[in-house]
């Protein structure tokens, strides 16, 4: 069972929280801090809100795979969502629509913690520290998220970014977020426990791994190291080692419903199947969009629902896992085969590569309510403890700290999946690193970002221009409603 059900307490997060389709949410008059946050309910309320963000950021995990060499677009055709299409091969404008949802959504999040942040000295509970270094760590996230997607941006501390605002604030460097991230993310890990009372919401250990994160896309190595060593020989996680038999497959459960939030889970971004959207707010579900989207056409069969055929995987990220790869029925499931082997039948969409992420559709019997493609109750596993071994690997061996002890993480994640242990160093060590990230973390949203950090994007990505892609565009509607103030990313 879910705990932290990050469901709707329509009333009053209608008052705070009214959406528009400008630069960022505007608040209503009333949210000030005279009609709210005098008493604890009134700041875990606004926190429900801010969370509600966290479930809009399946778009951003598609997209980082669908922008990488991990997957194609698909869809039903060459337009089928344009601008995912767009992405995909790189042609993307400052007029895509779904990168203007990034930045809206994102943007409204972040205000949505800063409004708490905002009045965070009103009054005092025992409990507070706790609740502000949660809005600490969403703020932080959703900021993150900001920066690697449009590199500088806009920003204010402490304050929601109101209309009117955006003829003042200046895009700030990214280092200035990054510094902001820290420091939220420091006050966070100091204040939370490892274990909260409702499941789902933030920890010390999500707030250490998402610092080390952050840090090692700055390539503050050290940083990196020390923080997430930290959380590995202290913190409550460890990787899942059971597996299962499906329809003659082996798998590790991770990314099954009844094994959501399990101990290699250091952050889940909870998903329900009730309240179900249409197309034509999909930012209104409570349930998990990708895995719909990323389901097999037209299918009928054991285990699995129909869906959209989105964000299918490539014959090369196939060929990435070594033989005998434990993670390879994890992750990606080989529709012929499986076709085959249980007699089901399926449909074929645009840039059908016969492969599917495994990890992230649609499975029989996870709804009682809503429609399968827009609802699905399937958590994001943001941070898994396999990542977390793999950045404390990662930073230990691009800084120079220590081979041996780089080499000890990486070898755990591969004597899970069954494979021999690595032995090299140095810069083979890194790309042994770098592979081990590929297959470990396949369909999850991070590829695009991590081989744009380590400088490999031009080269793994077909139609990647360097100088520019590495940001996407501002959406010029959010440059217009500046006055023409921003100026825009290079290239586009």
């Amino acid at each position: 069972m879910k705990n932290l059900k990050i469901k709707s307490i329509f009333i009053v997060i209608a008052l705070i929280f009214s959406c528009s389709d400008d630069f960022v949410n505007v608040d209503s008059p009333d949210a000030n801090s005279e009609s709210f946050f005098n008493t604890e309910e009134d700041y875990q309320m606004a926190l429900t809100g801010a969370y509600d963000g966290l479930q809009y950021t399946y778009v951003n995990v598609m997209l980082g795979e669908i922008a990488s060499d991990n997957t194609l677009c698909g869809g039903e055709s060459a337009t089928d969502v344009i601008g995912f299409q767009e992405i995909d091969d790189m042609i993307h404008t400052p007029n895509n629509a779904n990168l203007r949802d990034i930045w809206n959504w994102m943007y409204g999040a972040v205000n949505r913690a800063n409004f708490i942040l905002e009045f965070q000295d009103n009054i005092d509970f025992p409990n507070k520290n706790n609740v502000i270094g949660q809005a600490r760590f969403l703020r932080a996230y959703y900021n993150f998220e900001l920066v690697k997607w449009f590199g500088d941006i806009p920003f204010l501390v402490d304050k929601r970014i109101e209309f009117g605002d955006q003829f003042v604030i200046e895009r700030s460097p990214k280092s200035e977020v990054y510094a902001l991230i820290e420091q939220d993310l420091m006050f966070a890990a100091a204040n939370l426990p490892y274990t909260q009372s409702q499941v789902g919401r933030v920890t010390k250990g999500a707030a250490q791994a998402l610092l080390g994160k952050a840090y090692l896309y700055q390539d503050k190595f050290t940083e990196a190291a020390t923080v997430l060593e930290d959380l590995i020989n202290n913190g409550p996680y460890d990787l899942v080692t059971e597996t299962r038999n499906v329809q003659g497959l082996t798998i590790l459960p991770i990314f099954e419903n009844d094994n959501e939030n399990n101990i290699e889970s250091v952050f889940e971004v909870q998903y329900i199947d009730t309240e179900g959207a249409g197309f034509e707010c999909l930012q209104c579900s409570e349930g998990n969009v990708a895995v719909g989207f990323n389901g097999i056409r037209n299918y009928s069969g054991p285990e699995f629902e129909s869906g959209f055929s989105f964000n299918v995987p490539v014959q090369e990220v196939v060929d990435a896992f070594e033989a005998g790869d434990l993670r390879l029925d994890t992750a990606i499931l080989n529709i012929d085969t499986w076709a085959t082997d249980t007699g089901a039948s399926f449909g074929t969409g645009y840039e059908h590569t016969g492969y599917f992420n495994r990890k992230y559709i649609s499975r029989q019997g996870d709804l009682n309510t809503g429609d399968a493609n827009l609802t699905n109750p399937n958590n994001y596993r943001s941070i898994r403890f396999a990542d977390v071994l793999l950045m404390a690997a990662e930073a230990l061996n691009r800084g120079s700290i220590s081979d041996t002890r780089a080499q000890g993480y990486l070898n755990r994640v591969r004597t899970r999946a069954m494979l021999p242990n690595v032995t090299t160093t140095g810069s083979n060590l890194t790309n042994d690193i770098y592979q081990e990230r590929r297959v470990e973390l396949v369909g999850e949203g991070h590829r695009f970002f991590d081989l744009v950090r380590t400088g490999r994007a031009a080269t793994e990505i077909d139609g990647f221009t360097a100088g520019k892609h590495e940001v996407f565009p501002i959406p010029q509607i959010e440059i217009q409603l500046a006055g023409d103030r921003w100026a825009q990313n290079p290239g586009y």
